[in-house]
């Protein structure tokens, strides 16, 4: 690395007889899988060929790499088990339940070890797959355990398998601590599991390179002890030097404390808004009563990592400015501890690594909100599985925001709170849906990071982005209404674009004026028992609705159909010159269909049966 400019150096008890026979078949036991894994040493290639690692359980006795292979429509895994007992099961399922998941397991009856395609019912009984996809392709020991190295395709259309898509995917595994004398005996009910979230399929885009005179700085947390409960989220307040000029972020990367990998959940750095010149250092938990009030006015996201991401970065033409001007010089980081084990006495010091430049690309990045506006007029009726919400990015905002040359998305992050279930944001043109900006079919709001897309999305002006957000309430007695808490609801999609423009939101909510309405039509059909006196706020009168079927019907009915109110607004939370009240919906034919996954052929498969792992080979 060149001489960095001056403002680097800122960067800173059985009885005898039963306790000797299970003496004697637990020793059994052992050997056996001492055997085993003596029968299959190999060496370690010196260095891993995968390119994605993350620990699995919050131990890191089972560890995950992957790669994506895009020309066979596949992914190679390797499962490392660092400490072996008598087996483990690994797949995946729609939310990260043992049951109806879809697995591969690795068991012995105590004689024979096998490997095995499988998947379990809604009980968690296991069965053996008569379509054999996972294809084990080497079992070795390293010094660090036994790795399992498989392939499985992305689509298989085997009704009980997973199909791996774009987005979030919930993987599972349990730990099997004895013998089991066939697969169908195993029952994950009574098995040590978990589950972890990741992004499997990676993009396949080629990173600019980062030039030699970039310099870094460390945003990380002091030295902390991670507290001793499930879940915690720590903030942290960084400031920059004073006078610390305009730089572009061009790449920014996880630093993760060695041993905490397993704990470090998801990272953000946010930063604070301009007209913060002063913000109270501060470190600890975000929800302490000792956090002073200004870290709520922190939340322009400029950096975002989740467990099993690497770096990002930018494009070579376009950099996010921090420093300078009209920049606030205080930033603040937040850590998820996910600590399930309640581990105590962990120290933490992990971060975000940014790395910036004085010399400013051509274009500024922005981030710009899309999606629905925090208003309570947004509601999700009590026990829904899977309630849709709208919100709306029209012709006539981006006609007049964007510059004639329109804008380019590079990466996204999506967000909701606790019900959201999927989101998607497609991009439509001239009446007609055209892609697909951002797709996630099982998001959880427990693993939120920017993405970066496989294909930079192109948005002129005219263009329509809707957001399309679904909701389970099935646990939840009255309407979950949108707001900034944590129990209402979001619909967001931050997408990451350049040039910056003046435009950062462009969001709707149904019209207050009709919703109004809804409210004195159902109450003519339950009994005036909605307050629709004017004292009462939209929050109160949806807690008073009676959620039979017709007003849940109705309701759905308003949200497709009825006016919109657009929030077509600057950085200064101003609206675009316009009329921007009771807009209507925009007119969009839906051309875009679900992608058939491709059967993979016969010959790619493993036999029907369970694979006998090989004593006296390394391969199976």
């Amino acid at each position: 690395m060149q001489a960095p400019s001056r403002w680097c150096r800122w960067a800173s008890l059985p009885c005898p007889s039963v306790r000797e026979a299970a003496f004697m078949y637990s020793t059994a036991v052992a050997v056996f899988l001492v055997i085993l894994v003596a029968a299959l040493q190999g060496s370690a290639p010196p260095e891993s060929p995968f390119l994605y690692r993350i620990p699995l359980d919050p131990e890191g006795s089972l560890e995950l790499s992957w790669n994506v292979s895009y020309a066979q429509e596949a992914i190679f895994f390797q499962l490392l088990v660092k400490q072996l007992k008598a087996g483990v099961l690994f797949g995946m399922s729609d939310r990260g339940e043992l049951e109806n998941a879809d697995l591969v397991v690795l068991w012995t009856d105590g004689d024979t070890a096998y490997f095995a395609d499988a998947w379990s019912d809604q009980k968690g009984k296991i069965h053996l797959d008569p379509q054999q996809d996972y294809q084990l392709l080497q079992v070795q020991r390293t010094p660090e355990g036994l790795a399992l190295l498989f392939k499985r395709p992305f689509g298989t259309c085997d009704p009980k398998d997973y199909l791996i898509e774009d987005g979030t995917v919930h993987l599972v595994y349990g730990i099997l601590e004895e013998p089991f004398q066939s697969l169908e005996a195993i029952n994950s009910s009574g098995l040590r599991t978990g589950l972890q979230r990741v992004q499997l399929l990676k993009p396949n885009i080629t990173f600019p390179a980062i030039p030699s005179d970039t310099c870094t700085m460390d945003i990380h947390a002091p030295d902390i002890q991670i507290p001793n409960q499930v879940t915690t989220y720590w903030c942290y307040i960084h400031e920059l030097p004073e006078g610390f000029p305009r730089h572009h972020i061009v790449k920014y990367e996880p630093i993760v404390t060695k041993g905490n990998e397993a704990l470090v959940h998801h990272m953000e750095i946010f930063q604070c808004a301009p007209e913060m010149d002063n913000v109270p250092h501060f470190s600890g938990p975000c929800d302490s009563k000792m956090k002073p009030d200004r870290l709520n006015y922190c939340r322009h996201v400029l950096a975002a990592w989740a467990l099993g991401a690497k770096a990002f970065y930018y494009p070579e033409e376009a950099g996010i400015a921090f420093g300078g001007p009209g920049s606030s010089r205080y930033v603040r980081l937040e850590v998820h501890y996910h600590n399930p084990l309640v581990i105590e006495g962990r120290r933490d010091s992990s971060g975000i690594r940014l790395y910036y430049t004085d010399k400013l690309r051509r274009f500024n990045a922005g981030i710009m909100e899309l999606g629905l506006v925090y208003t309570p007029v947004m509601a999700i009726p009590p026990r829904e599985t899977a309630f849709v919400l709208t919100g709306y990015c029209t012709d006539k905002c981006t006609q007049l925001a964007l510059p004639p040359s329109g804008i380019h998305i590079f990466a996204s992050q999506l967000h909701t709170h606790l019900t959201g279930r999927k989101v998607v944001t497609v991009l439509a043109r001239n009446g007609r849906e055209w892609e697909i900006v951002n797709q996630d079919n099982h998001y959880s709001p427990h693993f939120q990071e920017i993405r970066m897309l496989k294909k930079v999305v192109s948005v002129h002006p005219g263009d329509v982005l809707i957001t399309s957000c679904t909701y389970n309430t099935e646990d939840r007695e009255l309407a979950t209404v949108g707001g900034f808490g944590i129990l209402e609801e979001m619909c967001v999609n931050y997408v990451h674009y350049y040039p910056q423009t003046q435009l950062e939101l462009c969001k709707s909510a149904v019209d207050a004026g009709f919703l109004q309405k809804y409210f004195h039509l159902i109450n003519r059909f339950n009994n005036e028992d909605v307050c629709t006196c004017p004292q009462a706020s939209v929050s109160q009168q949806f807690a008073s609705v009676p959620w039979n079927s017709f007003n849940r019907e109705v309701l759905k009915a308003l949200y497709d159909f009825a006016p919109i109110s657009m929030h077509c607004n600057k950085s200064s939370a101003v609206r675009f010159p316009g009329e921007w009240n009771l807009q209507p919906l925009p007119k969009v034919i839906p051309t875009l269909e679900e992608p058939t996954p491709q059967c993979p052929t016969s010959q790619g498969r493993s036999p029907a049966g369970p694979t006998i792992i090989s004593i006296g080979g390394g391969k199976g």
